[in-house]
């Protein structure tokens, strides 16, 4: 059965010459990745409020890092869905030119898009609290590794540098800002964009939530692909529910 709202998608872009995506949590759900608000998210468990507290982190690293044990480090566990193959595809055919994600599992960048703005940061990075040093995702990982694995986070083992400072990924922590290249880039894209495919986010999170009100203030229109109503719903061309619906639309190249 056809879907109203995914031809309707189809034909904003057929019409568009700017688009751009706007990516939250229910993208990454479709890989297996609990939602950090959800029932099985990680914000339901106890102190969960501190893991991702900057204050926290300096105090006590172990917090991040026993909390984070399979959301970040695990991810190699997790595959790439059927939204990020969707989208990639619209940009091998030169319909997407950019992805803007909330989401910190870099699986856009794993499957292959070119041009992602990671606005809530990014863990392929981690850097020494104390002298800046830094190293690649997979080094920490190799730290980990040989500390015991996993189960070393658990048992409060954290990744140290030389100097003794804690390593910290590149994800913005409360109390932290946005990283002022990515925010400025997913801006001016937002700006340019006549056409914004918002998937997978509630647009309850400020300022990533501003970003299609920009598309709009600048004339340009949004589509929404969303399980849980949204602020803008009524502002949308489009609107559905079902990313997997989606996600096959556009992977299918129809």
């Amino acid at each position: 059965m056809e879907d109203p709202a995914l031809d309707r998608i189809a034909e904003a872009l057929e019409g568009a010459e700017c688009v751009a995506a706007l990516t939250g949590a229910g993208v990454s759900t479709l890989c297996g990745i609990p939602d950090f608000r959800g029932p099985q998210g990680l914000y339901g468990k106890p102190g969960a409020e501190r893991i991702f507290d900057i204050d926290w982190f300096d105090r006590d690293p172990s917090v991040y890092y026993r909390g984070c044990r399979d959301l970040v480090y695990g991810l190699g566990g997790f595959s790439p869905g059927p939204v990020h193959a969707a989208l990639k595809r619209l940009e091998d055919e030169g319909r997407l030119q950019g992805v803007i994600t909330q989401n910190i599992d870099m699986l856009h960048t794993k499957a292959g898009s070119s041009r992602v703005y990671e606005i809530h940061g990014t863990p392929a990075v981690h850097h020494c609290r104390f002298c800046g040093n830094a190293k690649t995702f997979g080094e920490i990982r190799a730290m980990i590794d040989a500390a015991g694995g996993l189960d070393a986070l658990d048992a409060g083992y954290v990744p140290r540098c030389g100097c003794g400072g804690a390593y910290k990924p590149d994800i913005v922590f409360f109390g932290e800002p946005l990283p002022e290249v990515a925010f400025m880039e997913a801006q001016e894209l937002a700006m340019r964009a006549d056409l914004m495919l918002v998937l997978g986010t509630s647009l309850t999170v400020f300022p990533a939530a501003g970003l299609p009100r920009l598309t709009l203030q600048k004339g340009g229109k949004i589509a929404i692909v969303n399980a849980q109503p949204t602020p803008l719903d009524d502002y949308a061309v489009a609107r559905g529910d079902d990313l997997a619906a989606f996600a096959s639309r556009f992977t299918d190249g129809k």
